[in-house]
This record gives C-alpha cells, sequence and structure tokens, in this order.
C-alpha cells in the first residue's frame, strides 16, 4: 500500500480544530477519533465537522505559521523577519534552499497537504448529504457551504503549484493505489468556478444569514472567490507567461511538457475580461461597501475594519474570539510583543503623500528629512515609525522611537541586522490590524475576524482585470474609491492624485502598487509577485531600512534619516525562476509517477 501525503486518507475520522475561533466555530470541540456512522447521523457533530474545514481556511494567514515565528509573508520585499538561518523555515524561500526533497520544512509542505486533507474532508461529507437527519433546505445550504470551501482550498493550490490533481467527488479509501496526474489547468480553473456558481445558488446572500451563523458561505463569497480565481488564471504567470521565460530555469528537463502541465501554454486576452466580469458581478450585487470613516480620522475607516468582528467590508472571513493575537506577534519587545516581523522601507516608499501623488513626483510635496509628514493616512496605520504612538503596559499611548543616538530606546534599529534581539531591523515595527490601545501586558483583548478576502480585494481586482482588458476608465474609477476610503485627498481635479490619461502600462503600476499597500500583511505579495512574474527583479536584492540618527540631545531630539541597504548574508534575498510555482514535494512524485514535477525543480 502506497502513502499518500496530499489525500490525507484515513478510515476513522480526525477532526482536526484551530484555537482562537469565533461564533459559530466555537461550537467545535476537540473530538477523539470516531467513526463515519457517529458523525453524519448526529446533527451535532455534523456541524462539528463542517467547523473543522471552516477552521483551516485560514491556514495559509496565520502569523506564527512556520517555527511558530515567521509566515510567507516575510519572504517578500514587505517585511523582514526577527528569525533567519538555517533552522527557520523561511529560509528556504529567502535564500533559495527551498528543495522537494527537503524534510526540514514540513509546515511548507502544508501548502499541499493542508488542502488536500480538507478536499477529502469535503468529499467524505458530501457523500453522506443526504443520509443527514436534516431539512432539506438546511441540507442544500450546507452543501453549498462544503463546495465552496472544496474550491477554496482548490484555489490555494492553483495559487501555489498551477494545475494540481482535481478530485471531484471521489472519497479514495486507505487501500487505494493512486498514480494521479496533475488535471490539465483549464479545467481546474473551470471546475472550480462551476463549484462556485452552484455553491452561490445553495447559500444565502450575506443579509439574510441569521446573526449566530455570521461568518459561514453566502452567495457573495462565491462571486468574491470566483473573481479571484479568475483574475489569478489571467495574470502572467498561469497565462501563458512561463513559455516565455523558458531560457532562464537551471533544470531544463522535460520544461515544455511541465509548463503545459502546469498552466495555461498560451496567452489569451479574454481571459482578463472574465476577470474583470466576475470583480464586477461582486460589485453589482450591492452586499458590500467599504468600511469608510474620514470623519473621525483621515483613513480611520482602514484602520477600524481590522479591529472590528462585523464591517461592511468582509466577503469571506474566520470570525475570532477575542483575542490579541496580532498585536502579540508585531508588537514591539518593549510593548510585550513578539516583534516577529519588520515591514521594509521598500514597502513605507509605495505609500504615496496624502494628496495622492508619490513620494518621488514632482510637487507631491515629500521631504526626505521629515518623510512621514503628509503622507497616505493607510501609512499611518499600516507601520509604526519613529515617533508613532503605541500601548505600553496601559492603555495610554507612549512614542516608539527607533532612532539611534543621544536617548535611544530599546526600539532603535538594530544595525548588525541580528536575527533573534527583536529589535527593528528595518527601522520600523508593524502596527495593521492592530489595536493600538492593547499589548501583550494589559490584554486589552479585540474584536475582530480573520480577514481572508475583503471588498477593497474586489475593487482591486476589477481595477487591474478592466485595464488589462483595454478598459482604462474603469480602473481609474476603483482606484479613486480604494483612495477616497483611504483618506487621501480628491484634490481639485477629484482624481486623488492620479495623472489622467494614463496609458495601460503606467495604470498598471498604479494598481500594482495600490494593491501591495491596501493589502499589506495580508497574505497577498507572495503570490502576487509570482503571478506578475516580477519576482526575480523585485526579490533577487536586499531590503531597504531607515536609519535615524538623533543629533541633539535625549530630550532636544534633531534627526537626521537615511536610506540604507540591509547588509546581511541570513538576510540575501535570493529568487529562482522555477520558484514562481512550488515543488511537489518529492515523496508526492515518488509515490505518484503520473504526477507531474514543476517545471525547473
Amino acid at each position: 500500500m502506497k502513502k499518500h501525503y496530499f489525500f490525507g486518507i484515513v478510515v476513522l475520522l480526525l477532526l482536526y480544530v484551530s484555537c482562537k475561533k469565533g461564533d459559530f466555530l466555537d461550537k467545535s470541540k476537540n473530538l477523539e477519533v470516531i467513526d463515519e456512522a457517529q458523525v453524519f447521523s448526529d446533527s451535532t457533530k455534523i456541524f462539528e465537522f463542517l467547523n473543522s474545514i471552516y477552521a483551516d481556511t485560514r491556514f495559509s494567514f496565520i502569523k506564527r505559521d512556520y517555527n511558530g515565528q515567521t509566515n510567507k509573508e516575510q519572504t517578500v520585499d514587505d517585511e523582514e523577519s526577527r528569525y533567519y538561518g538555517n533552522t527557520q523555515q523561511v529560509s528556504a524561500f529567502v535564500n533559495a534552499t527551498l528543495s522537494p526533497s527537503a524534510n526540514y520544512n514540513a509546515q511548507i509542505w502544508n501548502m499541499w497537504v493542508v488542502p488536500y486533507r480538507n478536499i477529502r474532508r469535503v468529499n467524505l461529507f458530501l457523500s453522506h448529504i443526504n443520509d443527514m437527519p436534516l431539512d432539506e433546505q438546511l441540507r442544500a445550504r450546507l452543501e453549498g457551504e462544503a463546495r465552496f470551501l472544496r474550491a477554496w482550498y482548490y484555489s490555494y493550490l492553483l495559487n501555489a503549484f498551477g494545475a494540481v490533481p482535481v478530485l471531484g467527488d471521489v472519497v479514495f479509501d486507505a487501500e487505494a493505489d493512486l498514480n494521479v496526474p496533475r488535471t490539465p489547468y483549464e479545467e481546474c480553473v473551470n471546475y472550480v468556478v462551476k463549484e462556485l456558481e452552484g455553491a452561490e445558488k445553495l447559500v444565502p446572500a450575506p443579509e439574510q444569514y441569521d446573526p449566530k451563523d455570521f461568518g459561514r458561505v453566502t452567495k457573495g463569497a462565491c462571486l468574491g472567490l470566483k473573481s479571484r480565481v479568475l483574475l489569478f488564471a489571467a495574470s502572467p504567470l498561469f497565462n501563458g507567461g512561463l513559455m516565455n521565460i523558458k531560457s532562464q530555469y537551471r533544470v531544463q528537463d522535460q520544461l515544455d511538457e511541465r509548463i503545459k502541465a502546469a498552466t495555461y501554454h498560451n496567452y489569451d486576452q479574454n481571459r482578463w475580461q472574465k476577470a474583470a466580469d466576475a470583480a464586477r458581478a461582486v460589485i453589482h450585487s450591492g452586499y458590500y461597501t467599504l468600511e469608510i470613516d474620514n470623519t473621525t480620522k483621515p483613513g480611520y475607516g482602514f484602520y477600524d475594519l481590522f479591529i472590528k468582528k462585523i464591517t461592511t467590508e468582509l466577503v469571506f472571513f474566520i470570525p475570532q474570539t477575542s483575542n490579541f493575537e496580532y498585536e502579540n506577534f508585531w508588537n514591539p519587545l518593549t510593548r510585550s510583543g513578539g516583534s516577529y516581523g519588520h515591514p521594509t522601507h521598500n514597502l513605507v516608499n509605495c505609500f504615496p503623500m496624502k494628496n495622492g501623488k508619490a513620494i518621488s513626483e514632482p510637487g507631491s510635496g515629500y521631504n526626505p528629512q521629515n518623510p512621514y509628514a503628509n503622507r497616505d493616512p493607510r501609512l499611518g496605520y499600516s507601520v509604526m515609525y519613529n515617533g508613532s504612538k503605541w500601548s505600553r503596559n496601559t492603555a495610554t499611548l507612549e512614542e516608539v522611537w527607533t532612532y539611534n543616538g543621544p536617548g535611544k530606546t530599546n526600539d532603535g534599529l538594530d544595525l548588525a541586522f541580528t536575527s533573534s534581539t527583536g529589535v527593528t531591523s528595518t527601522g520600523y515595527y508593524c502596527r495593521k490590524m492592530c489595536k493600538e490601545e492593547t499589548s501583550n501586558v494589559n490584554k486589552t483583548r479585540v474584536e475582530r475576524s480573520a480577514p481572508l478576502l475583503r471588498y477593497a480585494e474586489i475593487l482591486l481586482n476589477y481595477a487591474e482585470a478592466s485595464n488589462e482588458a483595454g478598459h482604462i476608465a474603469e480602473a481609474y474609477e476603483m482606484i479613486k474609491k480604494i483612495r477616497e476610503r483611504a483618506g487621501i485627498d480628491a484634490g481639485p481635479d477629484n482624481m486623488y492624485g492620479l495623472k489622467s490619461g494614463m496609458t495601460k502600462e503606467e495604470m498598471r503600476e498604479i494598481v500594482r502598487n495600490e494593491r501591495r499597500i491596501e493589502l499589506a500583511f495580508e497574505d497577498s505579495r507572495f503570490y502576487d509577485v509570482r503571478r506578475w512574474m516580477i519576482a526575480v527583479d523585485s526579490l533577487n536584492k536586499n531590503n531597504m531600512a531607515m536609519k535615524i540618527t538623533n543629533t541633539g540631545t535625549a530630550t532636544n531630539r534633531v534627526f537626521t534619516y537615511e536610506e540604507i541597504s540591509i547588509v546581511s548574508e541570513a538576510r540575501k534575498r535570493i529568487f529562482r525562476p522555477e520558484m514562481y510555482l512550488m515543488p511537489i514535494k518529492k515523496d508526492e512524485i515518488l509515490n505518484s509517477p503520473n504526477l507531474t514535477q514543476a517545471p525547473g525543480w
């Protein structure tokens, strides 16, 4: 009998339930090993089983994913990790030591294992759907939820690996001798889209759910995920782009065959229009609006949406019990946090001024010796910079000083860029999705939901797809909506700092930059630099830090600012073309020879 990790095959059911869940997920329990008859003949256990599938949907969003300290966001150019080194799984991406035969990076393989484990759970669930002791209406709704969740997990597999084996409704048993090839990429995309369209017919609209079911799959979630799937399918990486870089691969073995097995092997402009149509359907549904509050403070809605459990912007999300999970991960050590991730100066430079102009643009008003003044309000809600205020041991806000020189605090830049001190390696700390009055000491817990898919992403999807399809005017309108919520000034021309008459190429850069800053630290950049095929340029260089020096005294501070490169062997960034798609673990290939390895591996 062969052992197949990706199907997660077991005869009995092990229900895995992650901690810190809220609302309907609180009803899940860690059950002992139980058999199918017990689960699917009991309405309570039916929901517990389905809820365990919901719980895993945030597996890629967990901040302490690798070694309990790092995550994929720290492998790109937006964030530096506190820890790097041979034992750190994040280093497999940063230093390009990732290998299909590697054994130490077990959690990295969760990108394959977790989706397939849950796909099998869904298939098992659906195989019993007609026998469940539930009324017909509820049974139909649960079928829709399960089909969405299966599509969700397939979408993550497609993003990471390209085409993968699509199992349909089959539930393989422990004796199955599996040797399954990749399903052609087009068939994978069509399957996921069809599943989402079927699920949409079975689940309610967002406003039709009972409050106790807050967070369950809705029609809007089905439409939203369809938008994301079709956007990725239209993107350069999957839309024939790999054929253009064949000569760059170190391993040329069966390259054409592998590319054709993993992605579309030809470019089709119509795929962008399909993606635009899917995003437009979400917008026209009327289910969602951006969370806007420019009255309390400019851009306050952008801050507030992440520290509330219920907002008008969440499309698919996991409600959480009150917690300080993100504060514990990101806050400086002086605020009793773990200081596990530090935003880069690369990212900070992407935020425009409050007038909407890029900092390098004439007339922006940017002052390199006062670099945080009059910036896009999202900068202050995403990044702690020198002088930002944050809670210490009480809810009272105190400055976080990241400078070096007289009066230096323990928050200052670590110029040695060591990998374990916890002091910032970039001159910044992260504050996005955190509540400023909360620290690990005062334990002022936050009501929140994990924002796995939100309406701002849909608007950005529409902007990107519309622009690539040749409808630049639609892209303008979407970016203006995002910037209005951000608290950027409309300006006398009501253009929010956007230049009129942009070309497709110019708008492309605007959209990509807007997506980078709007979705920073939300499990987006890792996939975006790959699907746009810009990672070879973006990630083969050192990240940047801001060195601030106090040339005055401890009480009369005078700051000078210097952009510096993070020069550290452990932090050296290497990206090779084969890393655009994740490799399949060697054990899987050995057990299933028909399963084609990713190009270049």
